[in-house]
């Protein structure tokens, strides 16, 4: 129970604010139930008479505790929430330690329920829709582990062209392995579904990758005509529970998603779509993760850790390459310790390229003065005017509904609309390259740096902005 200790403090608080020794209190527990919640929340209000229910009447007896991390606004709500609770609770004032549980776990709603082995190690993820459907415990704890996406994918069918296969057959001789969330009445999906064809079959299934596409579509009659149109692997339509424990694993909360796994079924990427839209030949196959991140290839990880930003979207390429290359020394001992511990990264990199897609947004939320939009790095085909509605332009951020539509000749989700393509075909603004750091863990604090005078010197003036943050020198804003 030290781990869990660790974790939540050497005290908890029972009902009547009775003060409990951690590693005491849940000292032979079978699994802890850390739940994430707050007496103004609705859902949450809904959940927490149903959760003490179970709990009173089988889970506790079962050998599980809870514990309460809460997310009131004051100690009034707290004391008056935590009265209809039967189980443990984190005291109010501690702050640091929901920071600390907020950030590890990821919540970014509430109510989250966290189930955690004895270890500390998390038995699922979901402990919600565990014990929704357990509610007796009936399984508990085995039944309710989350299984790793490597052992969900042992179990599924394969279906192809020339029969049933598994996954241990399907990479066999491959060099990668990319599953293909999608759905055949996803308008996004079915723009991008033939591009993705044409690459597989003109570079990538020859270099090395397979791909398996994974469905959301509604029933066995759209899967199959759908399928129809791809010259790879599917996962069988009738494994529904494996495929929801698939998507889980993998936290898919969009379609169309290519998550990359390498020959072993380790995961190297989740935005596969980025990745594989930027090296449609493969070279870079199987597109491991930079230490710099690129965001025009995504968001990342921006809302798991905090993230320092490189502006340059208007210097000339070698100055771009060089600015990145004068990051990357920095950036990759934090990417190595978070490969070996399996963790996020306490601190990632990324540069902004572009005046467009997520550049615009970003520069935004820091405070920096906006940029007209840049051309795209593939050319863009005019569209039917106000076809495909329901798109939205990358240059303004705005609906393209009833707007001329100009949209990327090689695939990459990337529009513009007539206003924002005339734009970017002038002159660029000059911009001097210039940093900032955005930390949304710690409830969406950024910070504004220095402008990177040149290439030449950007390391120290890097190094010198992460000093002044780790000391807690910078001047800490707060995104709207």
């Amino acid at each position: 129970m030290a781990a869990l200790a660790e974790l939540l403090g050497s005290e908890l608080i029972a009902k009547g604010g009775e003060k409990k020794d951690t590693a005491t209190a849940l000292a032979d527990k079978g699994a802890v139930g850390i739940y994430f919640s707050a007496h103004w929340c609705p859902p949450c209000r809904g959940f927490t008479p149903k959760l003490a229910e179970w709990y009173t009447a089988n889970l506790q007896a079962k050998g599980m505790e809870i514990v309460f991390i809460s997310s009131d606004r004051d100690q009034g709500a707290f004391d008056e929430y935590f009265g209809e609770m039967p189980w443990l609770a984190v005291p109010f004032d501690q702050k640091d330690i929901k920071a600390k549980l907020d950030k590890k776990f990821k919540v970014q709603g509430i109510p989250t329920f966290v189930v955690l082995n004895p270890d500390g190690s998390i038995l699922t993820k979901d402990g919600r829709a565990a014990v929704s459907n357990d509610p007796t415990g009936a399984e508990f704890p085995e039944g309710w582990r989350q299984l790793p996406p490597k052992e969900i994918l042992k179990k599924i069918t394969l279906k192809g062209r020339e029969g049933i296969t598994t996954v241990d057959q399907a990479v066999q001789g491959k060099k990668a392995l990319a599953l293909y969330f999608s759905a055949h009445w996803c308008p996004p999906c079915r723009g991008f579904t033939p591009q993705l064809a044409e690459w597989y079959k003109k570079d990538l299934q020859n270099k090395g990758l397979e791909v398996i596409f994974v469905s959301s579509d509604r029933d066995q009659g759209a899967f199959d005509e759908y399928f129809a149109e791809q010259p790879w692997l599917a996962m069988d339509f009738a494994e529904r529970s494996l495929k929801g424990k698939l998507s889980d694993a993998f936290g898919i909360e969009g379609i169309p998603s290519l998550v990359v796994l390498d020959a072993d079924l380790n995961t190297v990427t989740t935005e596969g779509r980025a990745a594989i839209s930027s090296d449609p030949q493969g070279n870079e196959m199987p597109w491991h993760p930079k230490p710099v991140k690129n965001m025009k290839q995504g968001p990342g990880s921006i809302n798991e850790v905090p993230i320092v930003f490189l502006f340059c979207e208007t210097s000339f390429p070698e100055v771009k390459k060089a600015l990145e290359e004068a990051m990357t020394p920095l950036a990759e001992p934090f990417l190595q310790k978070a490969k070996e511990t399996d963790e996020d990264p306490e601190l990632a990199f990324a540069i902004v390229t572009e005046a467009a897609g997520l550049g615009p947004r970003i520069r935004s939320m820091v405070g920096y003065p906006a940029l007209p939009p840049q051309a795209h790095e593939h050319p863009l085909e005019k569209k039917e005017e106000g076809s495909g509605g329901g798109w939205g332009c990358d240059g303004c951020g705005q609906s393209g509904q009833g707007k001329e539509r100009w949209r990327c000749s090689q695939g990459c989700d990337f529009d513009f609309c007539g206003d924002c393509y005339n734009k970017s075909q002038q002159a660029p603004v000059a911009a001097n390259p210039r940093l900032a750091l955005i930390d949304i863990p710690d409830n969406g604090g950024y910070y504004q740096g220095p402008e990177v005078a040149d290439a030449a010197g950007a390391k120290s003036v890097i190094e010198a902005f992460l000093a002044d943050y780790k000391d807690k020198k910078l001047e800490r804003k707060q995104l709207g």
